[in-house]
């Protein structure tokens, strides 16, 4: 920006002590007046106090909190929702640029280019583009940038020409309810309508399951089409439950533009075309619906969940992008799939943004989870049958051992499903029997047996209402039916939804708060789109987390480094190279026939897997399982994770991560006293220790409820005796220390003691303990307070009550 910067004229600001003014005063009498001379409209450019982030949902035992929302001082915006500057305000007493290194933060989070922090003497502007010089300076006030030098300089960084401006400048579409896209959606859709306007024709945006890709599917399409830059859109979806649902809720704005193509009939009169991959192609001649349109009568396309079958390079799907492929195409999934047969990044290219799960758990914007992790004796030591030994249908059994990999696929114990049926009912009644459960089986048939020991299991509930436990498999148009009931918040019934493939994908189950895996699973996009079943967050019915019961050993794909890495592009075919992937590369393979809804067609010649999220099936006239009753079984090992604050499992007792935690946040015990002893508060070093996942109260349920934070955190981490709430009050007691006082200031420290024993250092801590008995009885919180001679006696002496507490560690 060097050059182009004019000041601006004086802003005529009366004389102020700015040493005595708070940073929100600095903002509303320096800094917002001196923006405003720049040009800036204070009513539409710019925002305060911008709030970004929900807060990490944190959760250890049975305690769950919020972590603190991050929040920009001021965010400046050349149109709506196309942020261009941040400003981090500090008060006077900082130097000007003090602002500066949460200010960058900021930025990069919320892809902002233009950064200022500020103590309302002047600016230091920092230049993030590429290739700036110099990247910081400093700008007296009244030489604030105006709206248009950002913009033209935006522009120029990223790289838009004149003539596509007015799309980048497009505003989003609103609905008047006051909804607006999150940050990381604002940052998928501006990059996206950016990278339309360079002119690029292929793009792909990787955001989690649950982080709302439809919605900022329509903004993006809203924007070209509202531009005319795109003017006849295709969105494609291998669920027809996925395109009702966005044909009903994210995209009814388009109203009568839209359209979706059924019965293989092109009515070219609409604008906005929804349609399922399988409802406009297929094997035969017949069914290629989309070739009724000409090559070039799409200009956009978009594709949902692409890691499916538009991702490789033989898929039947794919023809249809390439035979629009003069149209541009985006794609959208949570799991690009990388392999080294198909490769969502050689076709569309690397991602223009990426939201990861880790990344939408951190923000508080997806669900955190615990992982129950349950080992069955034959699962671990395998199984072999005596010579000769005969199934329930009488066959014999194949001599060999069988293993986790076996079991449900080539070889039943029935035992062995009765057994995960009563792990997953206690879990249950532990916790919430109406908890929507969603059990992953190895195939259509598991999913039935499964269904049949859970009703078993829980006889009583599903006398009550027979939809308690229901099977959703893709043969099965009753169990198909109940799905919308499954994922609908307000639907109590079903709980208990047994599936194999079917809900692995395209299935927003907000208030799924149990994930079972009795599936082996060895793909990590099947892996990821399972886990994401449990991810979305829903406040209003109580779902926060969600809990992993894992009966395969699944959850270990948490430990591999491409759970949630960027995606690398692993597939490089030479020219002209042709390949097919072998049926078992990643778990996933195309159906050879499916219906118009994206469910597989059972015939006699369908073998077993069925792509598209269908299911596996077993075909008519073929046993390919031996069925073994009373092999005992029994559960070996059983271990609870949860995940910590960076993103990873953590493995180890909640007392040792706490040791550890403190441990790194204060170098000894004796550090840990002299902060504890000089805090104002000392619940803000507890609140701090919970920001590192240090609940003490988690702590409390393990060590003992009658301890307090400072002897709980002592203990577990500094190793040392603790004392009672009540132990250390008595100790004060005994000392005489209230002598010095009057007996009516006596008479209400004891009362303040006596609090601390039965409810804690937080309680008296706060002014509105005098407002409650027996504080009350002494009088008025003012009158109180004159009992000391002022409100700062008063403070002074429960400062001094409260080194008297902890004056010694034991």
């Amino acid at each position: 920006m060097s050059g182009i910067l004019f000041p601006h004229p004086d802003l005529g600001r009366p004389a102020v002590d700015k040493s005595q003014l708070s940073e929100r005063d600095i903002c509303s009498k320096l800094i917002l007046p001196a923006i405003q001379a720049a040009g800036w409209d204070t009513l539409t450019q710019v925002r305060e106090e911008v709030t970004f982030t929900n807060g990490r949902v944190m959760v250890k035992g049975t305690i769950v909190r919020r972590g603190k929302k991050k929040r920009a001082d001021l965010i400046l915006y050349y149109r709506t929702e196309i942020p261009v500057a941040i400003i981090e305000a500090k008060d006077n007493n900082h130097s000007v640029g003090a602002g500066m290194p949460q200010a960058l933060g900021y930025a990069e989070t919320l892809d902002i280019p233009f950064v200022f922090s500020s103590n309302g003497d002047a600016f230091l502007f920092h230049d993030r583009t590429p290739g700036a010089s110099p990247k910081e300076r400093e700008l007296p006030l009244d030489q604030f940038p105006s709206p248009d030098e950002l913009w033209n300089c935006y522009c120029v960084a990223k790289n838009l020409p004149a003539s596509s401006r007015p799309v980048v400048q497009q505003e989003f579409h609103a609905d008047g309810s006051g909804k607006s896209p999150r940050y990381y959606q604002l940052n998928a859709i501006n990059r996206t309508i950016e990278a339309v306007a360079r002119g690029q024709d292929r793009i792909l945006l990787v955001m989690a399951t649950g982080t709302g890709k439809t919605y900022t599917a329509f903004q993006i399409i809203w924007r070209l089409w509202k531009s005319r830059a795109r003017k006849r859109i295709l969105f494609l979806a291998d669920r027809n439950i996925l395109v009702d649902q966005t044909k009903t809720n994210d995209f009814k704005p388009f109203g009568s533009a839209m359209t979706k193509i059924t019965n293989r009939t092109a009515d070219k009169s609409f604008e906005i075309y929804l349609a399922l991959y399988q409802a406009i192609t297929g094997p035969e001649a017949a069914q290629k619906a989309y070739r009724e349109f000409s090559p070039d009568f799409f200009d956009l396309i978009v594709i949902d969940e692409c890691h499916r079958g538009s991702a490789a390079a033989d898929s039947a799907w794919r023809e249809i992008l390439e035979y629009f492929s003069s149209a541009t195409q985006l794609g959208m999934t949570a799991t690009p799939k990388e392999t080294k047969y198909i490769s969502n990044i050689h076709y569309f290219g690397d991602p223009v943004y990426q939201y990861s799960l880790k990344q939408g758990i951190e923000d508080g914007f997806l669900a955190p989870f615990k992982v129950v992790r349950i080992d069955i004796d034959k699962d671990v030591e395998g199984w072999r049958p005596t010579a000769g030994q005969t199934d329930r249908h009488g066959e014999v059994i194949d001599d060999r051992i069988y293993n986790q990999k076996d079991f449900d696929r080539t070889l039943v114990l029935d035992e062995r499903t009765k057994l995960v049926a009563r792990k997953v009912t206690e879990f249950l009644k532990g916790t919430n029997r109406y908890a929507k459960t969603i059990v992953f089986c190895a195939d259509i048939e598991h999913a039935e047996r499964m269904r049949q020991a859970l009703v078993n299991a829980n006889a009583d509930l599903v006398e009550e209402n027979s939809r308690y436990v229901v099977r959703i498999t893709g043969d099965s148009p009753e169990g198909r039916a109940e799905l919308d009931h499954f994922i609908d918040p307000e639907s109590r019934y079903p709980v208990i939804a047994t599936t194999s493939k079917l809900m692995t994908t395209g299935v927003d189950a907000q208030t799924c708060q149990l994930v079972v895996l009795d599936q082996r699973i060895q793909s990590m996009t099947e892996f990821k789109q399972i886990i994401g079943r449990g991810t979305r967050i829903n406040e209003e019915y109580g779902k926060l987390f969600f809990t992993i019961m894992d009966f395969r050993k699944a959850t270990e794909l948490f430990a591999d480094p491409a759970f949630d890495g960027d995606p690398v592009q692993i597939y490089v075919p030479a020219e002209g190279e042709s390949v097919v992937p072998p049926d078992d590369d990643d778990g996933e393979v195309e159906a050879a026939s499916v219906d118009e809804d994206g469910f597989p067609v059972i015939d006699g010649n369908d073998d077993g897997e069925a792509g598209l999220g269908g299911d596996t099936v077993i075909a008519p006239g073929k046993r390919r399982k031996f069925y073994v009753d009373d092999v005992p079984v029994r559960v070996v090992g059983e271990r609870v994770q949860y995940i910590g604050p960076d993103g990873k499992l953590i493995v180890e007792s909640l007392k040792d991560y706490s040791r550890k935690a403190v441990r790194k946040e204060f170098a000894s015990l004796n550090d840990f006293l002299t902060r504890w002893t000089e805090a104002d508060r000392k619940q803000a070093i507890v609140d701090e220790l919970e920001q590192q996942g240090v609940f003490v109260e988690a702590l409390a349920d393990e060590v003992g409820r009658d301890y307090g934070p400072f002897d709980l955190i002592c203990h577990v981490a500094f190793d040392q005796p603790p004392l009672t709430r009540r132990e250390r009050a008595e100790n004060v007691k005994k000392r005489d220390y209230f002598t010095k006082y009057g007996d009516d200031a006596r008479a209400v420290l004891q009362a303040l003691l006596d609090k601390y024993a039965d409810e804690g250092i937080d309680d008296i801590e706060s002014m509105e303990i005098l407002k409650v008995q027996p504080l009350s009885s002494f009088g008025t919180p003012l009158e109180i307070v004159k009992l000391f001679g002022s409100k700062q006696d008063y403070l002074r002496a429960l400062k001094d009550l409260e080194a008297a507490l902890y004056g010694e560690v034991s």
